[in-house]
């Protein structure tokens, strides 16, 4: 039951972007789109559920005057390993992404779980905990990413799914894109929301 616990708060009670509020850089920076959105989750996630392993594992053989350098080595490595396998394997993904990719060492929910829970755990349950927050992370980013892409370019993951027609829908509430959702102030606008429905939602 712990173990499951483990694993579905990063999703529900205590999801990093909708409820602690974390890692809004990467959050606003890189969710133009579904397909950014989700990539950059998923490489959060992968970061998260190795280190969280890692961290756990080597964490007894730490002194505490090195502890925090040396979960960011570990981090790092991670991050490196990602940062090549994307730069190989999703060549315009990663160019999309650009420089959040690295960033992802300095990222505060990758530190603060090694910091909370890794080193605190045995090994599954740190990686359940990582994976889990990374599932969570990655969900946020996805949702947002496709809300502001529907809403920006009538699309979701590159597909149309709203015809760029002004007279495809008379009682719609807009007939062409908002380019503002693509933009800056379009990403905080529906954190916003989504934040206050997630809220509401776990609440009840």
């Amino acid at each position: 039951m712990n173990r499951i616990a483990n694993l579905t708060r990063g999703i529900f009670r205590e999801n990093p972007t909708f409820v602690l509020v974390l890692g809004m850089c990467p959050t606003l920076a890189t969710t133009s789109s579904a397909i950014n959105g989700m990539g950059m989750g998923l490489a959060t996630m992968f970061v998260l559920l190795c280190s969280n392993a890692v961290i756990s594992l080597i964490a007894g053989f730490i002194p505490d005057k090195v502890r925090i350098p040396s979960y960011i080595v570990v981090i790092a490595t991670f991050v490196t390993i990602v940062d090549l396998l994307m730069q190989a394997y999703t060549q315009s993904l990663y160019e999309k992404l650009g420089i959040f990719i690295p960033l992802i060492v300095v990222n505060c929910i990758v530190l603060g779980r090694a910091e909370a829970f890794a080193n605190k755990n045995g090994v599954l349950d740190s990686a359940l905990d990582g994976l889990g927050m990374g599932i969570g992370f990655t969900l946020a980013l996805t949702i947002l990413g496709s809300i502001r892409e529907l809403l920006g370019n009538f699309t979701i993951f590159g597909l149309r799914v709203l015809p760029k027609d002004p007279s495809w829908s008379r009682a719609a509430f807009f007939h062409e894109p908002m380019l503002v959702f693509i933009l800056a102030p379009g990403a905080f606008i529906v954190l916003a929301y989504l934040i206050a429905i997630f809220n509401k939602i776990r609440k009840q």
